[in-house]
């Protein structure tokens, strides 16, 4: 097993075990969320590994544990967890998972503020400071290439919700002078605090809310899918550019006619419930693009609602996906 497959190598061991020690509990934890955030079955323990796991001892040596293999995750491999990766340079991907990553070591370095431990602080902040100016760097770079507007979007999304990672995690700090310095340095990037890393966390922000907040819900209509969960082919990629995932579902080879019944169902469901989102309709449109027929076998499967419901949205669903992304790059124009 590669060092990057670790946390796969974790979960695939652990058993029924009644009660672990603090630090093994932690590893579990953290493996668990890493291998599941970016899938249909994501973990709950964010306020586990972000806080109160770390807060639970004051032991030195424990926490030292926790927080090294906390940074360790840092080179996991999460090719078989995720699609959710945009890569601009030779710095490594930035996805969603960096949050997650920062927010438990903004987690260790805030404990470790709080107990005075002086190198480990500088250790966890000078990690934390690493990883943000690779982001903002990543994002500067795809805002100045030209062609890569789509992936500035992509982006904008991964920084925003970073940065609301790294608030959470922050929130578990006690508050007074011995965090302030960190918190005027790390904390709020994508609202008020505009000093750090030039501004760049703002101006992801702001594109974020005006192109992407609304495809930043968590798929619950595709959760109860359980056909989706047996390949990581079929792992989800950042929304709304959903054209490539939806005639991926249309021909792979795991799923039955049943499951793609399924799998348009709850795509169409999705469309009526969660408003402004423009995801599901380019999933629906690389489906019927790919497959014809069994788009249309697909329908036949739907609910009568759901099918009446099918026929309002074939407008949305037509428009070609070379004038839906052309709609896209546009909005970036503004910001550059």
């Amino acid at each position: 097993m590669t060092p990057g497959l670790e946390f796969i190598a974790r979960l695939r061991a652990a058993g029924p075990v009644p009660e672990l020690p603090l630090p093994d509990y932690f590893k579990l934890c953290l493996a668990a969320h890493f291998a599941s955030v970016a899938t249909f079955v994501p973990t709950d323990v964010d306020a586990k590994i972000r806080g109160l796991l770390l807060r639970e001892s004051s032991d030195p040596g424990a926490l030292h544990e926790m927080c090294g293999y906390a940074l360790g995750a840092a080179g996991w491999d999460l090719s078989l967890v995720s699609r959710r990766m945009t890569a601009v340079d030779d710095t490594g991907p930035v996805s969603g998972h960096n949050g997650e990553w920062m927010s438990v070591v903004a987690g260790a370095h805030g404990r470790f503020l709080e107990l005075r431990d002086a190198p480990a602080a500088d250790q966890t902040a000078a990690a934390l400071d690493a990883e943000l100016a690779r982001e903002a760097a990543a994002f500067r770079t795809a805002l100045a290439t030209p062609g890569a507007e789509l992936d500035v979007l992509r982006l904008s999304a991964s920084l925003t919700h970073n940065c609301g990672d790294l608030d959470q995690a922050i929130s578990f700090w006690h508050a007074g002078e011995i965090t302030h310095p960190s918190r005027a340095r790390f904390h709020r990037l994508a609202h008020q605090n505009r000093t750090p890393y030039g501004g760049t966390f703002q101006v992801a922000a702001r594109l974020y809310r005006q192109c992407m907040a609304a495809e930043g819900h968590r798929h619950y209509p595709l959760r109860a899918v359980r056909a989706l969960r047996r390949s990581p082919d079929l792992l989800l990629p950042l929304a709304p550019f959903l054209d490539d995932w939806g005639a991926r579902t249309a021909t792979h080879a795991s799923l039955s006619p049943e499951d793609r019944g399924e799998v348009l169902a709850a795509l169409v469901s999705g469309c009526r419930k969660i408003p402004n989102q423009l995801g599901y309709f380019r999933a629906l449109a690389g489906f019927a693009n790919a497959d014809a027929r069994a788009f249309e076998d697909a329908a036949a499967r739907l609910p009568a609602a759901l099918r009446k419901d099918l026929r309002t949205l074939r407008k949305h669903v037509g428009v070609p996906r070379v004038s839906f992304e052309s709609m896209m790059r546009k909005k970036v124009a503004a910001v550059r």
